[in-house]
C-alpha cells in the first residue's frame, strides 16, 4: 500500500486506484448478492463526503450512524472523515431514551440513519431533546436514511434520502473542483477517526476517540499476523457500534483489503455465511454458544445411529482435535480416524456451521469457557481469542498460530505492551490505546497514567511464556468468607457452554457459599421438553418444570465436578440455584447492549431472591417490571423454587 496511505479515506483511494474492478463490499438484498468494486466504493464515498460538506457538515463536526451492516454506512464512516469529520457509530437496537444521551453528549447534527424504524426512534430522540430544551447545535438537523421504505410520506424537517445526498454531492464537487481532494489530504494520522461509546457497565457511557494512526496500526497487526488480504472474506453482522466490528470491518478490511461481505438480516446469517464461505471470521463467545446450542438441538432430532456416531466421533476430536489443528504429534491410528470423522461428522458440520472454508476465526468481546474453545478447535476450526476493549481498538493480546492455549487470551499484540499491576490488574500501553474520552479530561486522567499505561480494569496473570490470562474483571474478583478466591465470570463461562444455559450470575464474594442465578436457552430447552412430551405455556411455565430445574442442577453438578478437580476452585461449586422467571435482557437494563452482565444492577434488582438462596427457603415469590420492544411496560411475576446442587469433595493432582 501506498506510504502515504496513513489515514482511512487515503487508504480507500489507494485501494482503488491499485485495483479499481476488485470487489471491496458485498451486500445481499431481495436473495441476491450485490457488489462493489473499490472505485465504486470510493466514488460513492467522495459523494457522500461532498454531500454532507454541502449540507454544512465540516471538519470536527460529528456523525452519528444507527442501523444493521449495510454497504452504504460503512461508506458513510468513511466520507465523514474525509472532511475531517468523525463517525459515531450508536447501537441500532437501543431504545430513543438511551440513544439521545449520546446524540447530546457527542453534539451530534447530522445522522445516518438505516431504515423507517431507525428514523422513527431518531425523531422521537429530536422531540426529546426539544422538550428538554437542548435545541441549538446539540439538536439533530439532517437525518439521511438509506432504506426508503415506508418513508414517503415523511415531511418532517430534514429528512433526506440517500440517494438525493448523492445528487447533492455531485452538485457540491462539480462546483467545487478538488475541494474532495484537498479535505482527504489535509487530515492527519492523529487525528480521530472514531468514537465509540463504552457499553456502560458501571455508568454512563463514555466515548472513546480513536485515532486513524491507533486504529490503523491494530488493524495492520492482525492482518500481518494472520497473513489476510485481498483473496480473503468475512461476514460483518455485529453491531457497528461494537469495537470489535470497527476493528474487523473498517480497520483490518481497508488495512488489508479483503472483502466485506452483509447479510439480508440478522435472520439469514448463517444461510449468508454458507453462501459466502468466509475464510475469516469474528464472533464474541455468545455467538459460538448459539452456534453450538444449535448444533445440540438438531443432534437431540437426529435418528438414533446419527446420535452414535456423532457422540463416539466428538469423544475422539476432544481427544486429538486440538493436536492435529496445532500439528502436534498424534498417533497414526488416531490420525486415520480422524480423518474418517472429518469425511462423516466434522467436515458437515462445519458446512453447517458456514465455517468449511474458514482459515482463521476470532472470538473476544468477553472470556470464552475452555470447554467451548476446545470444541471448536478440536473439528478443525482455527478459532484463536483476542482480547482488548474498546479503549485499546479492541487490540491488546492475541494468539498466535501453534501457540494457542485453551486458558490464556494470547501474547502482546504487535506494538503493545502488557504488565500486570500489585493490584493484580492488566495495564497496557502501545500503539492502539485511546487518544482521550471524548470531552471527559477527568475521567481519561482516571485511566490512563503518568506512564501512558491504561487501566483495563481486569485481572490477570502473565505466564512464564508470556501468554496473559484473563481472571475476571478486577471490581469482580472477590473471596468467599473461607479465604477461595471467587471469579464469578470464570464459573458462569462454565455453565454457558451447556447449550440449555443461555446465561448464568453467580454470587459469593463475602459468602460462605457460591449461589446462583440460572437463565435456560428457551429455544434448546423448549426443544427438549417437546420430545419429551412435556407441555408448556412458554418461558416462565417452562423455567419452573420440575423436570427443568432437574436438568439444570445436572449440569450445575458437572460444574462442580469440574471445579472440584481445578487447583483451588473446589471451595467456588455451586450449592444453591434458581431460575429465573425472565430473560436478563439490555431493554430492563440487566445486560449491556453487548450483553455482558451488570452484575451489580442485578444483585440490587434481584436482592429478595439472592437473600433468599442464602437464608436456605425453598422458593421465593418476585414481580418484575419489563419493557417491551414498543415502549410498553408491564410486570411478570413468579414463585420460584429454590434447588440444591450436589458439591464434590476437592480431587488431589497426582503427584
Amino acid at each position: 500500500m501506498e506510504p502515504q496511505a496513513n489515514t482511512f479515506p487515503r487508504l480507500l483511494m489507494a485501494h482503488a486506484r491499485q485495483r479499481p474492478d476488485a470487489p471491496a463490499v458485498r451486500e445481499k438484498d431481495l436473495g441476491i448478492w450485490q457488489t462493489w468494486s473499490w472505485s465504486q466504493a470510493a466514488t460513492e464515498v467522495r459523494e457522500l463526503a461532498c454531500g454532507l460538506a454541502s449540507l454544512g457538515f465540516a471538519a470536527g463536526a460529528n456523525l452519528a450512524i444507527v442501523g444493521a451492516n449495510r454497504p452504504h454506512l460503512y461508506f458513510a464512516v468513511v466520507a465523514a472523515q474525509s472532511v475531517g469529520g468523525v463517525p459515531v457509530p450508536l447501537y441500532q437496537d437501543a431504545a430513543a431514551a438511551e440513544m439521545v444521551f449520546m446524540l447530546g453528549d457527542a453534539g451530534i447534527e447530522f445522522v445516518f440513519a438505516e431504515d423507517q424504524e431507525q428514523v422513527d426512534k431518531l425523531l422521537e430522540c429530536r422531540e426529546l431533546q426539544q422538550a428538554a430544551g437542548t435545541g441549538g447545535t446539540a439538536a439533530l438537523r439532517t437525518i439521511v436514511y438509506d432504506d426508503p421504505r415506508g418513508l414517503r410520506h415523511y415531511d418532517q424537517p430534514g429528512l433526506m434520502s440517500y440517494a438525493q445526498l448523492r445528487e447533492l454531492g455531485q452538485a457540491f464537487d462539480a462546483a467545487t473542483p478538488g475541494f474532495f481532494d484537498r479535505a482527504v489530504a489535509a487530515g492527519q494520522p492523529g487525528d480521530v477517526a472514531v468514537i465509540l461509546y463504552t457499553s456502560g457497565t458501571t455508568g454512563r457511557p463514555k466515548g472513546v476517540c480513536q485515532t486513524h494512526a491507533s486504529f490503523m496500526a491494530a488493524g495492520r497487526g492482525g492482518v500481518e499476523t494472520d497473513r489476510l488480504g485481498p483473496g480473503d472474506d468475512i461476514m460483518s453482522y455485529l453491531p457497528m457500534a461494537w469495537v470489535g466490528d470497527h476493528l474487523f470491518s473498517v480497520a483490518q478490511w481497508l488495512v488489508g483489503g479483503f472483502t466485506l461481505n452483509c447479510p439480508e438480516s440478522a435472520a439469514t446469517v448463517m444461510n449468508d455465511m454458507r453462501e459466502i464461505g468466509p475464510s475469516y471470521y469474528f464472533g464474541p463467545p455468545r455467538t459460538f454458544e448459539g452456534l453450538l446450542t444449535a448444533v445440540s438441538i438438531r443432534m437431540e432430532d437426529a435418528a438414533a445411529p446419527k446420535r452414535w456416531m456423532y457422540a463416539r466421533f466428538m469423544a475422539l476430536a476432544r481427544r486429538v482435535g486440538a493436536d492435529i489443528l496445532a500439528g502436534r504429534p498424534v498417533g497414526f491410528g488416531d490420525r486415520l480416524m480422524y480423518g474418517l470423522g472429518n469425511l462423516m461428522v466434522y467436515g458437515p458440520l462445519r458446512n453447517v456451521l458456514g465455517m468449511s472454508r474458514i482459515r482463521v476465526a476470532y472470538t473476544a468481546g468477553a472470556a470464552i469457557g475452555p470447554d467451548l474453545f476446545r470444541f471448536y478447535r478440536s473439528i478443525g476450526v482455527n478459532l484463536k481469542q483476542f482480547y482488548g476493549q474498546t479503549e485499546t481498538c479492541a487490540y491488546v493480546c492475541l494468539q498466535r498460530d501453534g501457540e494457542v492455549k485453551l486458558t490464556s487470551v494470547g501474547t502482546a499484540a504487535p506494538g503493545m505492551e502488557l504488565k500486570i499491576a500489585d493490584s493484580g490488574e492488566v495495564l497496557v500501553r502501545g500503539v492502539s490505546v485511546l487518544k482521550a474520552y471524548y470531552k471527559r479530561p477527568d475521567a481519561t486522567a482516571e485511566v490512563l497514567d503518568a506512564d501512558g499505561y491504561f487501566h483495563t480494569g481486569d485481572a490477570g496473570v502473565i505466564d512464564h511464556e508470556g501468554h496473559l490470562r484473563i481472571i475476571d474483571r478486577a471490581k469482580d474478583v472477590g473471596r468467599l468468607a473461607g479465604g477461595a478466591m471467587f471469579a464469578p465470570n470464570y464459573i458462569e463461562n462454565k455453565l454457558k457452554f451447556f447449550p440449555q444455559i443461555k446465561e448464568a450470575v453467580c454470587f459469593g464474594h463475602a459468602r460462605e457459599q457460591v449461589c446462583a442465578f440460572i437463565n435456560i436457552d428457551y429455544e434448546a430447552v423448549g426443544n427438549w421438553a417437546e420430545r419429551r412430551a412435556l407441555p408448556y405455556g412458554g418461558y416462565v411455565d417452562l423455567a419452573g418444570k420440575p423436570e427443568v430445574l432437574q436438568l439444570v442442577r445436572e449440569c450445575i453438578e458437572q460444574v462442580n465436578a469440574d471445579l472440584a478437580a481445578e487447583e483451588g476452585m473446589a471451595d467456588t461449586q455451586i450449592a444453591r440455584f434458581l431460575v429465573l422467571h425472565k430473560e436478563l435482557d439490555p431493554d430492563d437494563d440487566e445486560l449491556t447492549r453487548t450483553r455482558k452482565v451488570r452484575r451489580g444492577f442485578i444483585a440490587d434488582k434481584y436482592a429478595v431472591l439472592v437473600e433468599a438462596l442464602y437464608a436456605g427457603r425453598t422458593e421465593q415469590f418476585i414481580e418484575t417490571q419489563v419493557k417491551f420492544e414498543d415502549g410498553r411496560t408491564g410486570s411478570v411475576s413468579a414463585t420460584l423454587k429454590i434447588v440444591e446442587a450436589r458439591c464434590f469433595p476437592p480431587v488431589k493432582a497426582a503427584a
